[in-house]
């Protein structure tokens, strides 16, 4: 099955402003860093993208997308009851099809030498013709940020494995205990990087737990949260991860966005000008 849709979500409250921010890619042109979100959907081959947007954002994040405007479709979400219901959203555009996810507050710097971070999940998730997550290592410090999982490694296959647990912003203690993956070095784990590549079968478990949610609970604002429906999947139907040659950059941390812009100058032709700035800076007295 091609890929062909993907849908960003950006309706969280601190998430909204940070996609319409601006930064320098690697050309050292200026230009927002939802545009670069979409570049790098648009480098897997994918044709059509839904935002998930918060009431009135629509038109600034038109304006924010340049030339891939066109591409957009927008879904709303009113009334907002998480991560999860925010996917839930763009049910109708995905349809029965497997599609792309990205989240709005993450910028990605690819280390292959020719495939984005996007294109190589979707090619490897188009092999396997199943829902796959990227990963990256990541020091305990950070575990605090990110989803981590727990798996085995796949059989002649690099860097790809299949996932046995999920924990969401998991204590180093919790990680220690439950996501020991082989191979990984000490206090590092594998932690969500921000973009799945997901089959419709994440839409129905995710309409499965609003629908719970709806009867068991009083609280209108009861948030839906992805990763519950994600260990659903695992036993469901065939689930794994992938670790990209790449970073990905949380851009709504502290010194986020500034350590992104970082790395994309590092990683374009003026590396060798920021390298002489940052080291004349840090040559400076205090």
């Amino acid at each position: 099955m091609t890929i062909s849709k993907a849908v960003i979500t950006a309706a969280g409250k601190d998430q909204t402003h940070l996609p319409l921010q601006t930064v320098v890619d690697r050309s050292g042109r200026a230009r927002s860093a939802l545009e670069l979100v979409l570049a790098e959907v648009v480098s897997a081959g994918i044709e059509d993208i839904a935002i998930v947007v918060a009431p009135g954002e629509q038109d600034r994040y038109l304006a924010a997308a340049g030339s891939f405007a066109s591409r957009l479709t927008f879904f709303i979400q009113h009334d907002p009851q998480g991560y999860g219901d925010a996917i839930l959203r763009a049910q109708a555009f995905v349809g029965r099809e497997m599609f792309l996810h990205l989240v709005g507050d993450h910028l990605y710097v690819s280390d292959h030498s020719q495939w984005s971070c996007a294109a190589q999940l979707v090619a490897v998730a188009q092999q396997e013709q199943c829902s796959v997550s990227a990963i990256q290592p990541t020091h305990e410090s950070k575990l605090r940020f990110f989803g981590a999982i727990g798996g085995t490694p796949v059989a002649h296959a690099e860097k790809l494995y299949e996932i046995t647990a999920i924990m969401e912003k998991p204590t180093p203690t919790q990680a220690e205990q439950s996501l020991i993956v082989a191979g990984q070095r000490s206090g590092y784990y594998l932690c969500f990087f921000g973009m799945h590549v997901l089959t419709p079968t994440i839409m129905d478990l995710l309409a499965e737990a609003k629908s719970t949610v709806a009867k068991t609970r009083t609280d209108a604002s009861a948030s839906l949260n992805l990763s519950d429906s994600l260990r659903k999947l695992i036993q469901r139907e065939k689930y794994l991860a992938f670790q990209i040659q790449g970073q990905r950059f949380n851009i709504g941390e502290t010194y986020g966005l500034l350590i992104a812009q970082m790395a994309l100058a590092l990683s374009g032709p003026d590396r060798d000008r920021i390298l002489v700035e940052l080291i004349e800076l840090l040559a400076r007295p205090k």
